[in-house]
């Protein structure tokens, strides 16, 4: 076999391969809604275990422009829990904001998180508009699937955790 077409087929096969265990995804969605003067929210996005701190920060969304970090105290519970003892922006935690929608994030592999009890934690916050902070238990054990969810009533619509789906 030549070079090239042993070099495709180990290609191939990696990009075939299943995903690492224990990888987790959270869809969340921001509703839209009819008021003036609209604002997309600043989102924050983090898993903490039975105590309340903050074990994974997976996504911070805020204005990027050079003044766009002085509402992240906006997200108050957020901000409590560690984000400001953060330098942003943060590689591949801190995003853009969004506006209405349904989207997707990646949590990462959850194998380095001990078995135990945990919650996903999302808040959001919009200028001259609502703040709201969701939260969905779970019981985490390697290995095992999990599916969570919440739904929001202003800020925020359905958000879910999966884990090994």
């Amino acid at each position: 076999m030549r070079k090239s077409q042993t070099l495709a087929l180990t290609a191939f096969a990696i990009a075939a391969a299943p995903a690492s265990a224990d990888t987790g995804t959270i869809t969340y969605e921001i509703p839209r809604l009819d008021v003036s003067g609209y604002r997309k929210p600043y989102v924050a996005v983090w898993i903490e275990d039975a105590d309340r701190k903050a074990v994974r920060m997976v996504a911070v969304l805020f204005d990027q422009s050079p003044i766009g970090d002085k509402w992240l105290p906006d997200l108050k519970t957020w901000w409590r829990r560690g984000g400001r003892a953060m330098d942003m922006p943060v590689s591949g935690v801190t995003r853009p904001t969004r506006g209405p929608g349904q989207y997707k994030l990646n949590a990462g592999s959850m194998s380095d998180l001990p078995e135990g009890s945990y919650a996903l934690v999302i808040e959001a916050a919009r200028e001259k508009g609502g703040r709201e902070i969701l939260k969905a238990p779970f019981e985490w054990k390697p290995g095992e699937k999990v599916s969570v969810s919440a739904q929001g009533s202003s800020e925020l619509g359905a958000v879910t955790l999966t884990i090994n789906e």
